[in-house]
């Protein structure tokens, strides 16, 4: 609701929230943009009826999911809700195909004696009437605060370095969260300067792959030959390209992102002691004999690994110098015993 006049570009653009893209209504169940004008608050009389009639609703509710069950109809009543006048009851519904509910509708008309109405709901409405927790604890925000759904893509999936984990960046509705559009212009100011996530710069030395974006440093994450991911500022990243292709290395080590002037002066200090060191922290450390720790590592493991496969002579399975097992047999003992006896 938009409280005051409008100017022509305001109702240009919220024209445009309830028009499809053939230029026809978004949604039947939607009204279109249309003033509207303040008569009088509601009295304490009218809302105590109207909380009286919502308690009314949820037993109207459940009543004709009890006819439902009747007919047997692919459905699933989600709501049900009178108009002021109760003059009509509207129930909302959802259903993966159309469903021939006349004679549905003729009980539901006998059984509440008004006209009845109903509407079929995407997934997306349905979560927003029913309300709930979302994955991060705190109220959906289709039934919070948000009065209407905008378009998400797996494309701002991809382009934010998310996981494509259906059950990590999926709703209630099982379609993909609405917040996951809340930080995508910031995302999408970094991207129009880069490669699409995934492509590759071909070198003779191998292929360089973008993998995503560092949204904290405006710079491009890029993943080396090697399998070492290096930080590109976006300003660079063309520099950065045509140095990789001519077979130039990149410097990994030189100031490449700037200090915001917000940090603390410990943070600014660690940041330029970082930047000026000569070793990088894109690179593992190499110890000054050539070794490195993952040699040492793994001799460790190889030793270990000898000590299970070695058995004590006697004991469990025989090693190669105690191939023949030095208890006597019990069965001959006992028929030693029988024949001495």
């Amino acid at each position: 609701m938009v409280a005051g006049e409008l100017s022509e570009g305001q109702v240009e653009r919220y024209s445009k929230c309830y028009t499809a893209a053939d230029g026809n209504s978004a949604r039947d169940n939607v009204v279109p943009l249309q003033e509207v004008c303040l008569v009088r608050s509601a009295t304490e009389d009218e809302i105590k009826a109207m909380r009286l009639q919502r308690e009314e609703e949820d037993a109207i509710l459940i009543r004709a999911r009890e006819l439902l069950r009747l007919h047997n109809l692919p459905m699933k009543l989600v709501d049900a809700e009178f108009i002021l006048d109760r003059k009509k009851l509207f129930f909302y519904f959802t259903a993966e195909q159309r469903v021939d509910f006349r004679s549905f509708v003729k009980d539901l008309a006998r059984e509440f004696h008004t006209r009845i109405e109903l509407r079929q709901i995407g997934t997306r409405d349905e979560a927003k009437v029913v309300a709930g927790l979302s994955p991060c604890g705190m109220p959906c925000c289709c039934g919070y605060w948000m009065h209407r759904f905008y378009p998400v893509c797996i494309k701002m999936v991809k382009e934010q370095n998310l996981a494509l984990n259906p059950a990590k960046i999926s709703g209630l509705c099982g379609r993909l969260m609405c917040c996951i559009g809340y930080e995508h212009a910031n995302y999408a100011d970094l991207w129009k300067d880069l490669p699409s996530p995934g492509s590759k710069i071909k070198t003779d030395s191998g292929a360089f792959i973008v993998v995503g974006v560092d949204i904290n440093q405006g710079a491009a994450r890029v993943l080396t030959p090697d399998f070492v991911e290096l930080r590109v500022p976006v300003g660079e990243f063309e520099e950065f390209k045509e140095r990789v292709m001519r077979g130039e290395q990149w410097d990994v080590a030189k100031p490449s992102f700037p200090v915001s002037a917000g940090l603390s002066n410990i943070t600014e200090a660690v940041d330029a002691i970082a930047c000026s060191s000569t070793t990088s922290r894109d690179l593992p450390l190499q110890p000054s004999d050539g070794k490195t720790p993952g040699d040492e590592a793994n001799k460790i493991k190889r030793n270990r690994r000898k000590k299970r496969n070695t058995f004590a002579p006697g004991k469990g399975r025989p090693n190669e110098k105690n191939t023949k097992s030095t208890k006597p047999n019990a069965a001959k003992e006992r028929a030693r015993d029988r024949r001495g006896g």
